[in-house]
């Protein structure tokens, strides 16, 4: 978990190649899941390389998750593996790790419904 994403589709910050060698290690590594922010709004990406190509295989998840209530943030160019995009509703990340899987749920603020789930499995 860190604070620049390596992929984004926000306007105001958007991608930063300055995480690139980070995101390189952990992938070399088989890392599962990175959670980002910086960008206020919540972006969810298919498994990808360092690189930039989805990689189903050993990719890694990385989710923004700048929802925690300052301000909202616009969309700009949708990225390459960006697959859940919101950027109206403020809310948390839910994890559930295991030894050899990992789940979360996107939890909305009161009167709110966009929520995102989902699984992944351990390398």
């Amino acid at each position: 978990m860190w604070h620049h994403p390596r992929y984004s589709s926000g306007a105001e910050h958007g991608s930063s190649t300055a995480t690139q060698a980070l995101y390189q290690a952990l992938y070399d590594f088989n890392a599962d899941l990175v959670l980002t922010g910086h960008d206020h709004d919540y972006d969810r990406f298919a498994p990808m390389t360092p690189a930039g190509a989805v990689d189903n295989a050993r990719g890694i998840v990385q989710i923004v998750v700048g929802t925690g209530g300052r301000s909202h943030y616009p969309f700009g160019a949708i990225q390459p593996g960006s697959l859940v995009r919101n950027n109206d509703t403020y809310g948390v990340l839910r994890l559930a790790l295991s030894a050899s899987s990992w789940t979360f749920t996107f939890l909305p603020e009161a009167g709110k419904t966009f929520t995102d789930s989902g699984t992944g499995s351990c390398h």
